[in-house]
Parts: structure tokens; sequence; C-alpha cells
């Protein structure tokens, strides 16, 4: 099953929950798909996994943004249902990495870079760009950019 059809099954079965809540973020997330879906491949095509977990990463950002200037504009209500949309959304994300797990991609990222642009003797910051692409390939959307470039920082000279 799908990225997709798993939300659409979940939103099928908010509406018989009447979880009005979830219902309205699922409905957004699919609305969201759908637009994903047009400027990839035309008004026929489907969104993939890929695609899809992009989209639910993107969300959650706006979220996050919005909830932020909601509390900084003394809206701590539309702050708050803001949160509970990214809870929803969060569900149908991969599980993040550990810090352990996150480090070992990082080395792995520095020395496949390192022999790829033949520098053993190792990385400085000049060449963060092509370890953080590598990285990046190899967390497969499971970490996010901020704890990725700092763990990505300790390693480069």
């Amino acid at each position: 099953m799908t990225l997709a059809e798993k939300i659409d099954q979940d939103l099928k079965e908010a509406m018989k929950a009447r979880d009005a809540a979830r219902l309205g973020t699922l409905r957004m997330l699919k609305s969201a798909f759908k637009y994903a879906a047009i400027e990839k491949g035309g008004a026929d095509a489907v969104v993939d996994d890929e695609t899809a977990l992009t989209v639910i990463r993107k969300q959650i950002k706006q979220r996050e943004d919005a909830a932020e200037g909601f509390e900084k504009g003394g809206r701590p209500e539309s702050a708050a249902s803001e949160r509970a949309e990214i809870i929803v959304m969060s569900v149908y994300l991969p599980a993040s990495l550990s810090a352990d797990e996150l480090a070992v991609i990082v080395q792995e990222a520095v020395a496949e870079t390192a022999a790829a642009l033949g520098t053993p003797a190792g990385l400085g910051k000049a060449q963060m760009g092509a370890v953080m692409k590598a990285a990046q390939a190899k967390a497969a959307g499971r970490a996010d950019g901020k704890s990725l470039i700092a763990e990505v920082q300790k390693y480069l000279q």
C-alpha cells in the first residue's frame, strides 16, 4: 500500500469517526499530494512515496513556521492548532535516525566523498556540499537538515 493510499484509508476512517481535526489535516494533505502530482506529471499523475514524503515534510515545516509566528503574535490557540496538525502528519514519516545512526551515516558519507575527491588527508569546509549531498542520500529523509549539518560539521576540518 502506498503512502497516498494509506492516507486515503485513514481519511475514510476519520470521516466515520467524525474526527474533524484529523479529517481536515488529511484532506489538506491529500490536496497537497494532488498539487505535487499535477506539478510533476500532469492532471492524471499519481504521487509516489518519495514525493509524498517530501510533501509531508514541507507541510510540517510550514506548520512549524506558522505555529512559531502565532506564538510571537500572541495567538496560542492558533499555534496549538498548527501543532495538532503536525502531530497528525508526523505519523506518516519514517522513524528518525538516532544520534549514533546519524554519526555512522555521516562518517560513511565523509569517507566516500574523500575517496571520490581523492583527498585521503581529509576534507575541509569547502567540501561540505558534497558531503551533505552524500549524507542526505544515505539518510533518505530520516534526519532533519539541522541535525545533519551539525553532524557533518563535526567531521570537517
